[in-house]
């Protein structure tokens, strides 16, 4: 299974710690869509539980999407 970086974005925990995620895409999918995973940028695993919440999978600590910046034109 080959997987291309397609994104990445930050997202805290209940804390206020900031984490690095990396959104990855399985370019050899079976199917007509992609498949898409997430990891941290130390490696960790990440599972998607909806658009902006996100779990760690080995601590079961649930991550909450940063807001994109806005850019002042």
């Amino acid at each position: 299974m080959a997987a291309v970086l397609v994104g990445q974005f930050h997202a805290r925990d209940a804390e206020g710690r900031v984490y690095s995620v990396h959104e990855f895409e399985d370019t050899q999918a079976a199917g007509d869509q992609p498949v898409k995973t997430y990891k941290l940028a130390i490696g960790d695993r990440v599972k998607k539980n909806d658009d902006n919440t996100f779990e760690l999978v080995q601590s079961g600590v649930i991550l909450v999407r940063d807001p994109s910046p806005v850019v002042a034109a």
